[in-house]
């Protein structure tokens, strides 16, 4: 744990007490804090209070003397309606902050000097994370991981000299950090996501740029227009800006290109790692994303040689394009995490020959944009909510059938497979929404895929993989 010590003595009011909410406060209070804690859920409230935690209901509370209202980053702040402690706050005149902001106040009084990397994207923000903790931890360096990606950045351990912090950050935790200042800031790319929370795609966008443009170094993915415009305002800012890209080439900073990845310098082109034969590392996707750790590293100053030797050890990330079993030719992949279908396209563009599982509850533009995979499908099998939406996408286009549930559209999809004559064949969950008709989130989605594989005739003689 971080005990936040900037609000010693002080009042703070805090509302959201899920995961990293009740980490909050209780780094709050080990810091010496006055914090007072509400949810609307009251089995929070009881379980907050059961562990010794002030709560009471902040719509009674004395605002006169709140220090500040930290709120948990799943409440809304601003769209698309601020709730009601937001209101109270700003009548009161009262900062409202998150825990990354904590964070960032504790580190600049405890040891500014301990790296802290920062990253954040529409997609790819996951596994660059988790890329740059494996390659700094390969590189036998003091790494803490966490915000977004699963553990609290508050239950990580203090700041100290050589810790090196790798922290996934979200719209809504950005949102909540107004001096966010990492050593390195990582930005991979821009697409809509979110919007009800933001209100626009502009918004949005200023929000994820807010941590690049605090940052000491800027790493930032080209592959879109608008982070590309995000790239260019910083450097006519005159901020240290490295480019990186998965998709294109690069006159200036690291891009992938044929399996490997390039630094371009100075008119000079020269292959720095090797990408091809990872299999955790496949796709343009996951070339941007080896692009952006790479950079991060060699900000740092860390060696070109030890970096390129990490990649190869990278295991991936669970349920992000993650090879559960290998059966002969037939890939077994849990692409859980992809909740949107930029995300799905990632996945769908790293194999040539496909049987997709896809649907749950659909988001804004469902699947019609990914039209230009359809070639690599050889036939999808529909779950959840979306299914017969999907089945009006795909009709006429790609073989589809409306399997219902999870475990049957494995079965579906691995039956149908065994029948292809193909080289290597992917039976590929990626569903391209979100999991809540179904299962309570996507980890729990996922898990359900790889007992679904596992539960498969003769899955003792495939090669378990994870």
């Amino acid at each position: 744990m971080i005990p936040v010590t900037t609000f010693q003595g002080r009042k703070v009011a805090l509302f959201g007490l899920g995961g990293s909410g009740l980490a909050t406060a209780r780094a709050l209070k080990a810091g010496g804090a006055e914090v007072v804690c509400h949810d609307d859920n009251e089995t929070r409230v009881r379980q907050a209070a059961d562990e010794g935690l002030s709560t009471e209901d902040l719509r009674t509370l004395a605002w006169d003397d709140v220090a500040a209202l930290v709120l948990s980053p799943g409440v809304p702040l601003t769209h698309p309606v601020p709730h009601w402690t937001v209101d109270l706050a700003r009548e009161a005149g009262v900062e409202i902050i998150g825990d990354v902001e904590l964070f960032c106040r504790e580190r600049r009084k405890q040891c500014l000097s301990a790296p802290f990397i920062a990253i954040t994207g529409t997609n790819g923000k996951s596994t660059t994370t988790a890329l740059i903790a494996h390659l700094l931890a390969e590189l036998g360096l003091d790494v803490q991981v966490g915000g977004n990606i699963g553990t609290p950045v508050l239950e990580l351990e203090p700041p100290v000299p050589g810790r090196h912090y790798v922290v996934e950050c979200s719209s809504y935790q950005i949102d909540l950090s107004p001096t966010l200042d990492p050593s390195i800031g990582v930005h991979m790319n821009l697409s809509p996501d979110h919007l009800d929370r933001h209100g626009s795609m502009e918004n949005y966008a200023a929000i994820k740029e807010r941590l690049v443009a605090g940052s000491k170094v800027a790493i930032i993915g080209v592959d879109d227009r608008l982070s590309s415009l995000i790239a260019d305002r910083l450097e006519l800012a005159h901020k240290p800006v490295c480019r990186i890209a998965g998709e294109r080439e690069l006159t200036e900073g690291i891009y992938a290109s044929h399996g490997f990845l390039i630094e371009a310098h100075s008119g000079t082109q020269q292959q720095v790692a090797l990408l091809g034969g990872v299999d955790s590392l496949r796709g343009d996707h996951n070339g941007q994303n080896a692009a952006a750790a790479f950079a991060a590293l060699r900000a740092l100053e860390l060696p070109s040689e030890k970096i390129a030797a990490a990649l190869t050890t990278f295991p991936g990330l669970h349920h992000r394009m993650e090879i559960v079993a290998r059966r002969g030719r037939i890939l077994f992949v849990n692409d859980s995490k992809a909740t949107n279908a930029d995300a799905a396209a990632r996945a769908l563009s790293s194999f040539e020959r496909i049987y997709w599982i896809a649907g749950g509850r659909a988001k804004a533009g469902g699947i019609s944009s990914l039209d230009e995979y359809f070639p690599r499908i050889a036939k999808t099998f529909l779950i959840g909510e979306a299914a017969e939406d999907f089945a009006d996408v795909l009709e006429g286009r790609v073989p589809f059938k409306i399997s219902g549930t999870l475990p049957q559209a494995v079965i579906d999809a691995a039956s149908a497979a065994a029948e292809d004559g193909a080289e290597e064949i992917a039976i590929l969950l990626s569903p391209a929404c979100a999991s809540f008709d179904q299962y309570p989130n996507f980890e729990l989605r996922g898990a359900a895929f790889v007992d679904a594989v596992r539960a498969l005739p003769g899955a003792g003689n495939s090669q378990e993989v994870a």
